[in-house]
């Protein structure tokens, strides 16, 4: 099962020359657990809540990979450059499968509540 890296940065207003290391140096953390970017900051709209800062998320081939990369020594080696410079909330989530059906998960739920 698909597993997501997502962190929300909450950038202060000058970034510091470390987490232009730090974003030069990922990827290469990121390659022999086959993870990729599938968010980088891109163009956010908050409609429900609030989302102060930048989102980022990886993903990974499963769970075990996304786990193993977060702490790899090559990650921890270059994670303080992010976070020393910037605040953020980081997790590691598995995602669900193509044939996910909420109505039915729903319905899962219900029965366990009853039982």
């Amino acid at each position: 099962m698909t597993a997501y890296a997502i962190a929300q940065l909450r950038q202060p207003g000058l970034v510091a020359d470390e987490v232009y290391q730090y974003l030069e140096l990922i990827q290469a953390t990121m390659d022999p657990f086959e993870g990729r970017f599938l968010v980088h900051g891109g163009r956010t709209r908050v409609v429900e809540g609030a989302w102060p800062g930048a989102t980022v998320v990886l993903e990974f081939p499963d769970f075990a990979a996304a786990q193993a990369w977060y702490e790899s020594p090559a990650y921890r080696k270059i994670l303080p450059l992010r976070t020393d410079f910037l605040v953020s909330d980081t997790i590691l989530v598995e995602g669900c499968g193509p044939d996910h059906d909420s109505a039915a998960m729903a319905a899962a739920l219900r029965a366990a509540r009853s039982a």
